[in-house]
């Protein structure tokens, strides 16, 4: 790719409540396994190195970055802790999007705000992902873990259905998804199976069941799926003997005891003291990821929440300053999952849902297709040593019928957001909110 952006703008992009992920769009390598089922079309081969100018490529990460800002508030108002990729599931509509037609596109790309025209964002989106999964690479031995990332796509159709040539290519070049055959007709069950063992696959086992039972049925037609995994390895990892139970207080006021993680020395991260918060960013090791935890002021919670103004929050960054600190950060791990119809309705894409009069017709020869359903599930796992985390997202379309010498101490001690990115191209892979760090009973 020969897209390149600026490091201080990327570093702006920091949306104050949130965490990152990833992912999307990567091919399989041309291996399959047992669960992966038969490929059907396209032969054609994803093209490896998109020449995409580098207008398009900030364009799909402004957008994708608006996105997840949106997403975000859309779900900020349901209890408890949130985790989710908006790019996984932006990668997902994506290759919907592609078969998508008149009002139902028009819908879509708003929403999902695909600013570019549909023959430029997919290889925007090809050339992106390629970007990322370019800087995964193994460490040396001995070397700490600087990021690892496993991406991939998938589409699993109903054999004999008339799906359009142009389509499946158009998903073959750009998001390496060969069509994947699958009778949902005789046994969506033993479908949904399949499926659901892709993903567990593709995920490293952490996402699994990602369709739940009834999730497809003998009306459903393609299933499009994007899965990711990352893995990475603090920059300045946190000692396993600084680690214990410290005070936690709830939303409610309540106080917990939660296993909490503190540097055995102060180190220098970026921070900023910003009004109603505080930031702070952690890299991981490679340079190329980061995590960012953003702290709310006690009982400004929702105020914070709500300030997810993108500019804003360019500013904001661009204030942070290198700062000798020690912190201290619960330990969490846990998994969310969705179901994201009514949530994108509400987002402004209901005509692509079966309720809507939908308009797939670049997808197949009936024009008769619609979204019945978008699963959504992501874990994380934070410890001592870094982040594990992954991500899928399942498209169901059916018929319708500075250093300085002092230092500070910042202790997330209550509700806080985070955020994991992507920094050469400002890409938001996952993003969270933690109300209780307790493991889930």
């Amino acid at each position: 790719m020969n897209a390149s952006v600026p490091h201080n703008y990327l570093r702006l992009i920091f949306w104050l409540t949130c965490l990152t992920l990833l992912a999307a769009g990567c091919s399989d390598g041309g291996k399959m396994s047992p669960a992966q089922g038969k490929v059907l079309q396209s032969s054609i081969q994803r093209v490896t190195n998109p020449d995409v100018p580098p207008d398009d490529a900030l364009a799909l990460a402004r957008g994708n970055r608006a996105f997840a800002q949106d997403f975000y508030l859309a779900i900020r108002a349901e209890a408890g802790n949130q985790f989710v990729s908006p790019y996984s599931i932006s990668s997902a509509l994506a290759m919907t999007y592609a078969g998508a037609r008149g009002r139902t596109a028009e819908q879509m790309a708003r929403t999902l705000h695909f600013d570019l025209p549909q023959e430029r964002l997919h290889p925007a989106f090809n050339a992106l992902d390629q970007q990322l999964e370019s800087g995964a690479k193994p460490p040396a031995e001995g070397e700490p873990q600087p990021f690892q990332l496993d991406v991939a796509n998938s589409i699993w159709g109903q054999a004999g259905h008339p799906f359009k040539p142009e389509f499946l290519d158009l998903l073959a070049l750009n998001y390496g998804a060969g069509l994947r055959q699958a009778d949902f007709v005789a046994d969506a069950e033993k479908a949904r199976g399949e499926i659901n063992g892709w993903v567990e696959e593709k995920t490293h086992e952490r996402i699994k069941d990602l369709i739940p039972s009834g999730g497809v049925n003998p009306a459903t037609r393609m299933v499009l799926v994007n899965a990711i995994y990352f893995k990475a390895d603090w920059l300045f990892p946190f000692e396993k003997n600084n680690t214990y139970p410290r005070p936690f207080t709830l939303a409610d006021g309540t106080q917990i005891q939660a296993e909490s993680m503190a540097f055995d020395k102060p180190s220098s991260l970026d921070y900023l003291d910003g009004d109603g918060f505080q930031a702070v960013e952690l890299p991981y090791a490679g340079g190329t990821t980061s995590m960012l935890v953003v702290l709310p002021d006690e009982g400004r919670l929702d105020e914070i929440e709500a300030r997810l103004q993108d500019d804003a929050l360019e500013q904001v960054l661009g204030q942070a300053q290198p700062t000798r600190m020690q912190l201290v950060l619960p330990k969490f791990s846990y998994t969310a999952e969705y179901k994201l119809k009514d949530i994108l309705s509400g987002m402004g894409m209901p005509d692509a849902f079966c309720e809507g009069g939908a308009d797939f017709s670049g997808m197949d020869e009936t024009g008769n297709l619609c979204i019945d359903q978008v699963f959504h599930k992501a874990f994380v796992a934070v410890d001592e040593k870094g982040t594990e985390a992954a991500a899928a997202t399942a498209v169901v379309v059916m018929e319708a019928s500075a250093m300085i010498d002092e230092y500070l101490t910042l202790e997330v001690n209550r509700p806080f957001l985070f955020m994991i990115r992507h920094n050469p191209s400002g890409t938001i892979l996952f993003m969270g909110r933690v109300m209780d760090p307790r493991p889930a009973p």
